[in-house]
């Protein structure tokens, strides 16, 4: 068994961030067949409304009727759905920066890290708000706002490690023999910038997560009915205190999701750059 793979193993906080993001994998997967309350996820039935959590419905019901352990379950999959496109997104706009920047320098590195310097200027979620607000609100504008404010996350990071391989002996030895560029870049360099593009990417998931939800809450997100987390929050608010379930169950969720990828995440730093390992 690899080294690496064995100091994974052996670090419980990986293995309870790994426990944790399988969960919400096949709770994705799974949810329409899990649910108990299908119909309940969506339709509002107004003579069950705010119910407490009971043998029949195990986290309550909401202003509408609706059953919260249903939309909760169901919100698994909306979660992760924006979380893998929004990353997936940011990783496609911002390793070619990075690449670039890192291996060509001069002007070409300085504009490229200039407008990175400039998108990380303003927090993330102040400018996800601020392009979620030219937009309609819906999850596909939520996506695009979250793809824009992420991309100079990677940019920065494989800057730094394209900086740091460009400088071997094998790169100018490839030059030397007139290896084309898109073949240094992509066959060579990338796969030795790989591992942090990972722990980069394991880390965004949960911080996809927790913006998403907040864009959710403040109403520039997901649009009712969708079994959206912040979304749930935000429209148990004027039934709380009394209704405190239907707040406590999805911002459980929200808070059990950024844990696992977090700590998985950190895990994986650990792993790729031992200079960085937790002290225990």
């Amino acid at each position: 068994m690899p080294l690496a793979l064995r100091r994974l193993l052996a670090d419980r906080a990986a293995l309870l961030g790994l426990a944790i993001i399988a969960v919400m994998l096949v709770l994705a997967f799974a949810a329409p067949y899990l649910v108990p309350f299908p119909e309940d996820a969506f339709d509002a039935k107004p003579w069950q409304r705010l119910e407490p959590p009971s043998a029949e419905h195990w986290f309550g019901t909401d202003g509408l009727g609706r059953d919260v352990f249903s939309r909760t379950l169901m919100g698994t999959r909306v979660a992760l759905m924006i979380a893998l496109l929004v990353v997936l997104g940011a990783m496609l706009i911002g390793i070619p920066l990075g690449l670039s920047a890192g291996y060509f320098g001069g002007w070409t590195g300085d504009g490229i890290m200039r407008l990175t310097d400039v998108f990380q200027a303003v927090p993330q979620l102040v400018l996800a708000l601020a392009f979620a607000a030219v937009m309609r609100p819906s999850i596909g504008s939520a996506m695009a706002a979250l793809t824009l404010t992420y991309w100079p996350f990677f940019c920065r990071i494989v800057y730094g490690e394209t900086r740091r391989v460009r400088s071997g002996l094998f790169i100018d030895a490839l030059e030397a023999q007139g290896a084309g560029t898109p073949r240094i870049l992509f066959l060579h360099i990338l796969p030795n910038v790989a591992p942090a593009i990972i722990v980069r990417a394991t880390i965004g998931m949960g911080v996809t997560i927790l913006v998403a939800a907040t864009l959710g809450f403040l109403g520039m997100g997901a649009a009712p009915p969708t079994p959206e987390w912040g979304l749930m929050v935000a429209e148990s608010r004027k039934d709380l205190p009394e209704g405190w379930w239907q707040s406590a169950f999805p911002g459980l969720a929200i808070f059990l999701a950024v844990l696992g990828f977090n700590l998985f995440g950190d895990a994986l730093r650990d792993v790729a750059d031992p200079r960085l390992r937790r002290s225990r």
